[in-house]
């Protein structure tokens, strides 16, 4: 098997190709901002500073792949949301009303331009800049933000819109419509700034039921998910935060090449129920493992997960956190999780 680096392992390993040891990347994120020596503010507001700090926290750590992402609130600013600083060392949240009441709200949005609209050039000019520093050598995986649904929520708020999927369908479909269109503008521009695998949350859309989401949620995934993959050949990924096992089978069938598990869905049965075609990437606890736990701790939770992913005949595996890691999570953590990847063993 030839050598490969850490940007060719992570690609192998989402095709399901063979590769020497199993790619690690936790989902660093925030916890940049600490490496970088910066609050989440400064983080989430300069281009160069975020991107210095995934540099510094991909030198520090090398994993095998760094991630670029601020909040989950860039797309709903780009859009037209009230959006800004909540606290110095908090990213940036929503501010005031919901942004999105009724169709003409909706039809006062303007057209995706990544180039102009509110973060969106900090976060390509970040995106470059990391690239240009770890692009030949690591995999960079670049957020389009959020999915439809969970975009929604944030346009609309998250209680208005569990509210409308009873009384105003039609206002929630109109209004996925748009953020599709703002996920597909986006996404496109961090392929063309070199993102190596592109990856979006819709953890919102987690809440609402197998049916809902089956119904609701999915079918914009798969639109967003089949038209970045269109336009890109990039790598798609899917986010969904906490016990993912109920609606599992349906995010198998979103299109996406990898799933983000998190911790409260057992990897073993995550593997046998989305099959061999679609990565996995997960999945230790990034609060009571990583952030709270020690080293020894770490090791054992990476091992077990590892091998349980091996034991399923899975190949298709990044080993990483269930979700983004904890600014405060110790550093000899992280060090213990990477450590593993490179043990001796049967890949994933």
């Amino acid at each position: 098997m030839a050598r490969l680096n850490s940007k060719q392992l992570v690609l192998a390993a989402l095709q399901g190709r063979p590769v020497p040891r199993v790619p690690v990347a936790p989902l660093t994120v925030h916890f940049c901002a600490r490496v970088g020596g910066v609050s989440l503010h400064r983080y989430t507001s300069d281009a160069a500073t975020l991107a210095d700090c995934v540099i510094r926290t991909g030198e520090k750590f090398r994993p095998d792949a760094v991630f670029i992402s601020a909040d989950t609130w860039v797309s709903a600013q780009a859009m037209g949301a009230r959006v800004g600083v909540v606290a110095e060392n908090q990213p940036w949240g929503g501010l005031g009303e919901p942004l999105v009441r009724t169709a003409a709200d909706i039809r006062r949005i303007p057209p995706p331009d990544p180039a102009t609209q509110g973060r969106y050039p900090l976060m390509l000019e970040a995106l470059q800049r990391v690239v240009a520093a770890l692009g030949s050598d690591v995999a960079v995986v670049a957020c389009f933000d959020q999915y439809p649904f969970s975009l929604a929520a944030a346009l609309m708020g998250i209680n208005e819109l569990m509210v409308a999927l009873d009384d105003d369908p039609p206002l929630v479909r109109a209004l996925m419509e748009r953020c599709t269109e703002y996920g597909l503008a986006y996404g496109r521009a961090l392929a063309a700034a070199g993102a190596d695998v592109l990856t979006g949350g819709d953890s919102p859309a987690g809440l609402i039921g197998p049916r809902r989401y089956r119904e609701i949620a999915l079918p914009f995934e798969q639109r967003l998910i089949a038209g970045l993959k269109a336009a890109t050949g990039k790598p798609v990924s899917l986010h969904i935060c906490g016990d993912a096992e109920p609606i599992l089978a349906n995010m198998a069938r979103s299109g996406a090449d990898g799933l983000e598990i998190d911790h409260r869905t057992d990897m073993g049965r995550a593997c046998r129920t989305v099959g061999p075609d679609i990565a996995l990437w997960g999945n230790l606890d990034p609060v009571g493992v990583l952030s709270r736990g020690d080293p020894a701790r770490v090791r054992a939770a990476a091992r077990q997960v590892r091998d349980s992913v091996a034991a399923a005949g899975h190949r298709r595996f990044v080993l990483s956190s269930g979700c983004t890691l904890a600014v405060e999570t110790p550093y000899a953590n992280v060090e213990a999780l990477v450590a593993v990847a490179h043990e001796a063993g049967r890949p994933g």
